[in-house]
């Protein structure tokens, strides 16, 4: 959204079941307990994750007992439908039959990429990436094998970064991995990323020694010539999910901390100087309440948005937090039941969005600069993924798969 939201379609894809490459990064599976009677082979959340990763990990499995009852794997392009619309937005079609969008950014009207993977077979995925042309949306190229695309960042049309189970740049001719920098905390799994405008990039997610319930947050930056780990102030297990850079000494993330035994857990923002990282303290939540941040953006020092979730006695909300230069503070958001926020940012109107939802709920809001509050627009109508304003005019993308069918790849659009 601006030069924001382009740059950070970051909210990490929770995939309807694993990816069907055994390479699979952990982000994508699905727990698997012991089958019991009358339920073997079910998927299980596991029960050491953090209380919203429970959750997230319950809603997979739900989806993928769903999904696995009728399940077939069919790669080619099927015939194009007629473009549903859903209040104000309009589906596009892509070249894309079974698979998943996880990721989408935009430049212009008539200039967007979104990435994602396309199921081969019942054991092989392909990770590809999609151009918009301002008419139609078409494969531009296939990303490294196993790359397993989670986020992505366009600064131009040949400098775009995705990540997931790697870092990929695609310089308008071909795509080149790029290892991330060792980290002492575990396997790095971002989940966001975004660029600046000297052709550096930041990337974000978790480290994982073990299990997600173990992982750490963890930062990388890219200086022209490879990855480098960030060293981050110690919050203990958690992760980052959003980040946003204003200028070299002038870069957020935003996550949460896993809630200890008992505990709650809790809406993590951290900030980087130029020279070191440092924590900053987000909203003080309500006893009982569980706060997480998935996506943010800043369009200036001191106006910067972080948007995410809340689950208090098991009913999830929106959250919304802005800084204004000296503190954050909580925004109300509407009461949309599953109405998590994945990513947030600016068009090039001014307008500013939030995006996101659970399963087969979808949200989006908007924010009405006159009476100051957050507005419910109409629901993209898709099992969102990632999403993306427009700069340079008005718009907004969400991708993702559809509320019904088996893992059927969505573009929706809602023009400016």
């Amino acid at each position: 959204m601006t030069d924001v939201m382009p740059t950070t379609t970051s909210s990490r894809p929770r995939s309807t079941r694993r990816a069907p490459s055994p390479a699979a990064p952990d982000a994508w599976a699905v727990a698997v307990g012991s089958p019991a009677a009358g339920e073997a082979g079910r998927s299980r959340p596991d029960p050491t994750a953090a209380p919203v990763a429970q959750a997230e990990q319950a809603e997979q499995a739900e989806q993928a007992d769903q999904t696995d009852e009728d399940d077939r794997a069919d790669g080619a392009a099927a015939p194009a439908a007629a473009p549903a619309s859903h209040g104000g937005w309009r589906e596009t079609p892509v070249p894309v039959a079974k698979g998943d969008l996880t990721a989408v950014a935009a430049l212009s009207a008539t200039r967007a990429w979104a990435v994602g993977y396309r199921l081969t077979s019942d054991e092989q995925a392909e990770a590809l990436a999609l151009r918009w042309d301002g008419a139609s949306w078409r494969q531009e190229s296939t990303l490294p094998r196993d790359s397993f695309p989670q986020a992505l960042a366009v600064r131009s049309a040949d400098d775009l970064w995705a990540v997931g189970a790697t870092a990929a740049h695609w310089n308008g001719r071909a795509w080149t991995a790029h290892a991330l920098a060792p980290d002492p905390g575990g396997r790095v799994l971002p989940d966001a990323v975004a660029t600046t405008p000297d052709g550096r990039a930041w990337t974000v997610g978790r480290a994982v020694p073990r299990s997600i319930a173990s992982a750490v947050p963890a930062v990388q930056s890219w200086d022209g010539a490879a990855w480098h780990r960030q060293p981050l102030p110690d919050v203990g297990r958690g992760e980052l999910s959003g980040v946003a850079v204003l200028a070299p000494d002038d870069v957020w993330a935003a996550g949460a901390v896993f809630a200890p035994a008992g505990g709650q857990q809790t809406a993590l923002l951290l900030h980087f100087d130029g020279g070191r990282w440092r924590r900053v303290p987000a909203p003080e939540a309500a006893g009982g309440e569980h706060r997480w941040f998935g996506g943010i953006a800043a369009t200036a020092p001191d106006d910067v948005w972080a948007v995410g979730g809340s689950v208090t006695r098991g009913r999830e909300r929106p959250f919304a937090a802005h800084w204004d230069g000296r503190a954050w503070t909580a925004v109300a958001t509407p009461a949309v039941p599953d109405g998590r926020l994945r990513a947030v940012g600016q068009g090039g109107d001014g307008t500013l969005w939030a995006v996101g939802g659970k399963g087969a709920v979808s949200v989006a809001l908007c924010w009405d600069a006159t009476r100051r509050r957050w507005s419910r627009a109409a629901d993209p109508a898709v099992v969102v993924r990632g999403a993306s304003t427009v700069p340079r005019g008005g718009g907004l993308w969400a991708v993702g798969v559809a509320e019904r069918g088996d893992l059927v790849p969505v573009a929706t659009r809602l023009a400016g």
